[in-house]
């Protein structure tokens, strides 16, 4: 079992490898491919698009072939992908790419996720989550290099061969996902609950919207924060890719801090900390201050956003039940991939209309509703005689 959930992580890993690349590596793609800065939101809303689709469809998916197979078969899809980014000639051949790696990138976080909350403890799914940071992490980090020496094509590449060796070990695993065998909650409500009779659900749609901010909270730090550094702040490209290890290094020790205090702290608690750190960190990108800070802030965004969305996964068996945990895991990453899609291009059409110095404002709305629903689902949990603050 030891073994099966080191390769859960390593498999996490590679799930964070594509995210950041996107980000890191825009201010030298839209360059050489002579397009315009805001049309990176037109790749990273197919990615979530995609990602949307093929995780509202994972439950059926992975009832039918499993979560061993679908992950692994998702993983493949994903190092294709990047390998296609790699050696792509134009800005629109990027788009049909961008779809295969949204579609491998939904049924391994839905799989997984729910894999994680119905087998281990909340501990385990922080680590998983801090995993994934690992993987956005180290993608910034070996694009700065590519950057600096080759190019972005080869961070892809680079990227391209670690994907490639997660999909090899988890092509050999899967004999131990046989011994290992996880619940399978299929047979009763996972069988009736529609999306029509989750849209009813007050409580689902309280966490849809909170999947929904925490995530376009990251994924616009992530995407554009490279992008701001640069334009508004005069980092240079690589070290703009840099800053975003930073935010990402964040994330991951958020997630690696909130593991070892899950026995210690409610999750509850532990989700309460990471919106209470959010707050002074979102002062500090408001503030027209030195990009060092800027980073700094970033760092503090990953530090407390970071914990939010895997313990909030983590409760999905006790708030929802064991019977209809992976329908509704499946559409609450839709919905948090919803949040991935729609960020960036939210954050276009302001800095169209304004300019890029305004985009810290969207990131403090989106914390502001955020806060708010957490609240609401809290409320709608007490009522419903759900809420356990000690879970």
């Amino acid at each position: 079992m030891v073994f099966l959930l080191v390769v859960i992580y390593i498999a996490f890993i590679g799930l964070g490898v594509p995210d950041s690349l996107i980000g890191s590596a825009w201010p030298a793609i839209h360059s050489e491919l002579n397009v315009s800065v805001e049309a990176v939101s037109i790749l990273t809303f197919i990615i979530s698009g995609c990602t949307v689709l093929s995780s509202m469809f994972s439950a059926g998916i992975l009832n039918k072939f499993g979560t061993a197979k679908v992950t692994a078969f998702s993983t493949a899809m994903t190092a294709a992908a990047l390998f296609g980014f790699s050696v792509a000639p134009s800005f629109w051949v990027m788009i049909p790419i961008a779809a295969v790696l949204g579609l491998g990138a939904g049924a391994i976080d839905s799989g997984l996720n729910n894999y994680v909350a119905l087998n281990f403890k909340a501990s385990h799914m922080n680590f998983l989550h801090c995993f994934y940071g690992v993987g956005v992490t180290f993608s910034p980090y070996i694009m700065s290099i590519a950057l600096k020496d080759a190019g972005w094509r080869s961070g892809y590449r680079y990227a391209f061969f670690v994907q490639l060796v997660i999909t090899l070990l988890l092509i050999v695993s899967l004999p131990l996902w046989k011994k290992n065998s996880a619940v399978q909650p299929t047979e009763e409500k996972d069988a009736n609950l529609t999306f029509l009779q989750m849209v009813k659900m007050p409580e689902v749609r309280n966490v849809w919207v909170i999947m929904l901010t925490t995530n376009a909270i990251e994924y616009a730090c992530g995407v554009w924060g490279s992008t701001y550094l640069v334009t508004e702040k005069g980092f240079a490209a690589e070290h703009g890719a840099l800053a975003l290890t930073v935010y990402y290094a964040g994330m991951s020790v958020g997630r690696f801090v909130s593991g070892l205090l899950s026995d210690k702290i409610s999750t509850w608690k532990r989700i309460g900390a990471g919106a209470f750190i959010l707050a002074p960190a979102i002062v500090i990108m408001l503030l027209p201050l030195h990009g060092v800070f800027t980073v700094a802030g970033l760092f503090l965004v990953g530090l407390g956003n970071g914990s939010i969305y895997p313990n909030m996964i983590h409760l999905t068996p006790h708030n929802f039940g064991k019977e209809a945990s992976q329908t509704v895991m499946g559409s609450q990453i839709a919905f948090a991939y919803i949040g991935v899609m729609l960020a960036p291009p939210m954050v276009s059409i302001i800095s169209g209309l304004f300019s890029i110095k305004v985009y810290p404002v969207l990131i403090a709305v989106l914390y502001a509703v955020m806060v708010i629903f957490i609240k609401l689902f809290i409320n709608r949990l007490k009522k419903q005689g759900r809420y356990n603050a000690n879970v």
